[in-house]
């Protein structure tokens, strides 16, 4: 008996690089070319899916319409907005999972994964409960919602505190992030890529910014709180060349499959913000030279975290390697972290060759999705998250 290739489909922008990525592993495989439904189909109430075919839901990030409808903004570099973008996204996941099971096709992500991915502080929480090592937060899980700098700033006050990152609970790719550090004599320091505008708007910028004024440190965090605030301790970073390094782990069906060092001199390693990559065998000798294992207490710990969130065919998980590489903690969950273009699969981890797209096709093609995530309803968010 001779069984008919899967075809899959992507939610996604047709545009975007994502979708090229995919496409291409798709091709790759010597399988029929996904077919796109776009994100504006979707907001729209217009998109339609197939009996049989295989849908993942990609980022909707990087079309400026799309971002309209989701935020209510219309300037993409603006910051705020990210409430409303967290209750349209979870919205629309929603209904995508309704129509394609509706029409017999099967979801590779689950809605509820997304919705907890997408909060930091719900995201911390189930990490934490389980036992995977984070940041220590006093907003994790359904805390006080943290209502201005007033509240930041007594947080601060507290000791294990005074370096602390606040983020915004629904943002991504450090947009909106500060690290902030309460100094001697009352002062406050900001580092964020957030540029503050005459009439009080915030913008991502891609140059890093120092703020040492607080009330200009307090202006923006006021600004950001409406849309939900997280707090971590700002934990010292092991130093990799003189320079703060974190780890990017891609998790592939439960497999730690691909790893990126992150380097910077500043407590943001993001890429897009003057990051660099850093040399990976350096990084794993570190870890071995410190007498931990990377099987076990880098690759393991990310094994960890993603198996917290089985609905997700794959997600990025952030970790923090601490000064002289003897701890780790999960610092974010990522449910599009697989933009790694070229990286290759880690040797033995059966992507070896494979960039982060080919891995969750071969993924998805091994394991049939049998019982597909979205047959799980999207749990009801707290009044708090909506």
């Amino acid at each position: 008996m001779t069984t008919a290739p899967p075809r899959f489909a992507v939610v996604g922008n047709p545009e975007n690089r994502r979708v090229r990525l995919f496409q291409d592993a798709v091709r790759a495989a010597g399988l029929p070319d996904a077919r796109v439904v776009p994100w504006l189909d979707v907001l729209r109430g217009r998109c339609r899916f197939l009996p049989d075919e295989w849908v993942r839901i990609d980022s909707p990030g990087e079309n400026a319409e799309v971002d309209f409808l989701l935020r209510g903004v219309r300037d993409p570099s603006r910051v705020e907005g990210g409430a409303r973008w967290y209750r349209s996204f979870n919205e629309a996941a929603g209904e995508v999972a309704v129509a394609v099971r509706d029409a017999g096709g099967t979801l590779l992500d689950d809605p509820g994964d997304l919705a907890v991915l997408f909060d930091k502080r719900l995201c911390h929480e189930r990490l934490a409960v389980a036992g995977v090592a984070v940041p220590p937060s006093p907003t994790s899980g359904r805390a006080p919602v943290v209502g201005g700098w007033e509240d930041v700033r007594g947080h601060l006050a507290e000791p294990a505190f005074r370096r602390a990152f606040v983020k915004p609970a629904h943002g991504s790719s450090a947009s909106g992030v500060l690290a902030v550090e309460a100094a001697s004599g009352g002062r406050v320091h900001a580092v964020t890529s957030v540029e503050r505008a005459p009439d009080g708007r915030l913008f991502n910028s891609l140059r890093l910014r120092r703020y040492t004024s607080e009330s200009e440190v307090a202006a923006i965090v006021d600004a950001l709180a409406p849309d939900g605030l997280h707090i971590e301790r700002w934990l010292p970073k092991a130093v990799h060349r003189a320079r703060a390094t974190d780890l990017r782990v891609v998790v592939v069906a439960g497999k730690a499959t691909h790893a990126v060092v992150r380097t910077s001199r500043s407590p943001l390693t993001n890429l897009h913000l003057g990051g660099e990559r850093g040399d990976l065998a350096e990084a794993m000798a570190a870890v071995r030279a410190a007498g931990r294992s990377w099987p076990e207490h880098v690759l393991g710990l990310c094994e960890r975290a993603a198996a917290l969130f089985p609905g997700r065919l794959c997600v990025g998980v952030d970790v923090l390697p601490a000064t002289a590489w003897r701890r780790f903690t999960v610092g974010e969950v990522n449910a599009f972290g697989d933009l790694l273009p070229r990286l290759t699969g880690l040797p033995g981890s059966g992507a070896a060759g494979l960039d982060t797209y080919a891995a969750q096709v071969a993924a998805a093609i091994t394991s049939h999705h049998k019982e597909p995530p979205c047959a799980r309803p999207l749990p009801a968010l707290p009044a708090r998250h909506r």
